[in-house]
């Protein structure tokens, strides 16, 4: 499990480690925000298309070449930059980077229930989401650290140093695990899987919660500069909103695998936790910050693997690639989706009331959870 976790871990530090450096970056490749929009968006944008996809063949060839192969893609796309360090190159070596963490973080997703018995996937995704956050709370402060020390190329340099060393770690432990024979699936059939209320509600959830963890990430040092506040105090808030959410997330799993907490009841939790925290953002000043960080955070934590177990206890074996894959779009829907919604509802009025907006559409999912006929199954 340990080169999995490592893999989690990687694909949040690539992604937030040079999102966060980008701007401080003073080539020409990040001079204008349009630009620097452009590059912010290559990474999450090619895991929109493309984690779909290589979930599917991860249940076709096998998760664990999928895995391999993706980690090697992220290695050869971070070197690119880390030797050329020019402009164009930092655009293919971005988009290069997406699309491997396209195939290895689905693919890593699926191992962690395939090499797991049900009765601990609590525990096993509790303890991914775990590492995976590590990586979105260091990511900033490490990869700033190695640009200060030594420019971007420094920073790619590093990302690829760390993916040979998962990938070499990956192949030495980490099992062979044989695709599983599956009945043909038509077009059709993959809809109404996939529109069904046990793949919808978890997928609805995640989405939720990752859409909350952007927008805390990215407005609440918004409103602490509003408030008067110094970049310390308000990325002291942010580091407690993902401390929250990583210290949460593998006590909510062993939870739900001793049986203390449903699925049902932990999804419905969390999602009022969340909404409690966006409405918590609109109180002025570093209480209404830190309100809003410990919620959010601790509403996310309790999310994240409880949902993804959901997902795999009502997915068939042989189809768990493609599920993660796809609800992994959903993820990445609602890390675009939730700073559009509140940009869009704060910039003809105030941030107080796009952060309103996002938690009265929490609210409501999480009353849809607590009010839905069928439930996913409770191990």
């Amino acid at each position: 499990m340990w080169p999995l976790y490592a893999a989690g871990f990687t694909t949040a530090f690539g992604a937030h480690g040079v999102a966060a450096s980008l701007g401080a970056h003073t080539g020409d490749a990040a001079t204008s925000l349009l630009v620097l929009g452009g590059l912010l968006a290559l990474y999450d944008g090619a895991e929109v298309v493309l984690k779909p996809l290589f979930g599917s063949l991860a249940d076709r060839i096998g998760a664990r070449p999928v895995l391999l192969g993706g980690l090697v893609a992220f290695v050869v796309a971070s070197a690119l930059y880390a030797v050329a360090d020019s402009p164009g190159w930092l655009w293919a070596a971005r988009l290069g980077q997406g699309a491997a963490a396209s195939a290895f973080s689905p693919s890593a997703s699926a191992l962690v229930a395939r090499l797991n018995p049900a009765a601990r996937w609590g525990r096993a995704f509790g303890s991914y989401g775990f590492y995976k956050s590590l990586g979105y709370t260091f990511g900033p402060l490490l990869g700033g650290v190695l640009v200060w020390a030594g420019g971007l190329r420094l920073l790619f340099a590093v990302l690829a140093v760390l993916g040979a060393a998962v990938a070499v770690w990956a192949g030495l432990a980490v099992p062979v695990v044989p695709p599983l024979p599956k009945a043909r699936q038509t077009v059709l059939d993959l809809a109404r899987r996939l529109a069904d209320p046990v793949f919808l509600a978890p997928t609805a959830a995640l989405a939720a919660a990752t859409a909350a963890l952007s927008v805390g990430v990215g407005f609440l040092p918004v409103s602490g500069r509003a408030a008067g506040l110094g970049t310390v105090a308000t990325g002291a808030a942010v580091s407690v909103l993902a401390g929250c959410a990583a210290l949460v997330q593998p006590r909510a799993g062993r939870a739900l695998d001793d049986g203390r907490l449903t699925t049902r009841t932990g999804l419905a939790a969390g999602l009022s936790l969340t909404a409690a925290g966006l409405a918590g953002a609109t109180v002025p000043g570093l209480t209404g910050i830190l309100l809003a960080a410990v919620l959010i955070g601790t509403g996310t934590g309790l999310i994240t693997p409880l949902g993804f177990a959901a997902l795999a206890a009502n997915t068939p074996a042989e189809r768990l690639g493609q599920t993660m894959g796809a609800a992994e779009l959903g993820r990445e829907l609602g890390d675009a989706g939730g700073p559009l919604l509140v940009a869009a509802v704060a910039s003809p009025t105030t941030l107080t009331y796009g952060f309103a907006a996002l938690a009265a559409l929490i609210a409501a999912v999480a009353t849809a959870a607590l009010v839905r006929r069928r439930p996913p199954p409770v191990r």
